[in-house]
């Protein structure tokens, strides 16, 4: 059906023969597109389940690093120079000129504990935001929430400082905002729900045998709401909105890719 005159067209149809309008996909097939691999990898978590790869391979990564610099342990609880030297955030450093920690920091993990409890909430919380954000804006929604999260921490505190959990946190923001612009029963639900979230995770960080950076926390959440009360949920029409978050999610990509190329530059430059 034309969603500009309600006319029935064709599924081959590019443009409707009564009114002219341009016509897209259709609604299903955006919804739920075709899954990757032969069904291997669901397309409806197919981003989060992309930054769970990277996340490990950093970790992969930076355990080698450790280990060949002396720490046996180092499969199991990273070195905090490692961790610096791979992009940690660390005040001195940012304040330095050294903005790419700020995202950097984000995939990097300072033990096999830490990243574990972190990718299975990623992988849970990520596949429901895909869902209901989808791609464009769940890539725009997490690049912010870690850079605000950890511009959070910075500002709040000079200890070295790692983790998925700022954009987590940005994520749980996500579905706030949606519980609280949807004011349905779906959308009281979920706010109580992911309120409750948000809630434990904040008591849990102050706990102080975790070592938890409560700052990077707030920043992510804070980030990951505002972001998401802007960005709304995708609309069946492409409008301009649509095609701004799209860039929107190019552009966190490409400055992702140049904050990585920007650390492996002065990594090499520096040495150990």
């Amino acid at each position: 059906m034309c969603p500009n005159c309600r006319a029935f067209v064709t599924t081959g149809d590019r443009e409707c023969p009564y009114c002219e309008a341009k016509l897209g996909d259709r609604a299903i097939d955006r919804r739920m597109p075709a899954d990757i691999l032969g069904g291997l990898i669901p397309h409806a978590r197919f981003t989060t389940v992309m930054i769970l790869v990277v996340n490990f391979g950093f970790y992969l990564a930076t355990a080698i690093y450790s280990i060949q610099a002396g720490n046996e342990g180092g499969f199991m609880d990273i070195d905090g120079r490692t961790l610096y030297d791979f992009g940690a955030k660390f005040r001195d450093a940012v304040l330095a000129g050294h903005w790419w920690r700020l995202i950097t920091a984000g995939f990097l993990h300072g033990g096999m504990m830490h990243i574990v409890m972190n990718s299975w909430v990623l992988f849970d919380l990520g596949t429901q935001i895909e869902e209901l954000y989808g791609t464009s804006r769940l890539l725009a929604i997490y690049f912010v929430s870690t850079v605000s999260g950890f511009m959070a921490s910075t500002f709040w505190s000079s200890s070295l400082s790692v983790g998925a959990s700022a954009g987590i946190f940005g994520l749980l923001g996500a579905m706030l905002a949606y519980g609280m612009t949807h004011r349905t029963a779906m959308g009281a639900a979920v706010k109580a729900m992911y309120g409750r979230y948000v809630v434990y995770g904040l008591l849990f960080g102050l706990i102080p045998m975790f070592r938890v950076d409560n700052a990077a926390h707030l920043g992510g959440l804070a980030g990951g709401f505002c972001c998401s009360w802007l960005a709304g949920v995708p609309g069946l029409v492409v409008t301009w909105k649509e095609r701004f978050w799209r860039a929107a999610a190019g552009v966190s990509m490409t400055l992702t890719v140049m904050a990585f190329l920007q650390m492996f530059v002065w990594f090499t430059e520096r040495g150990r």
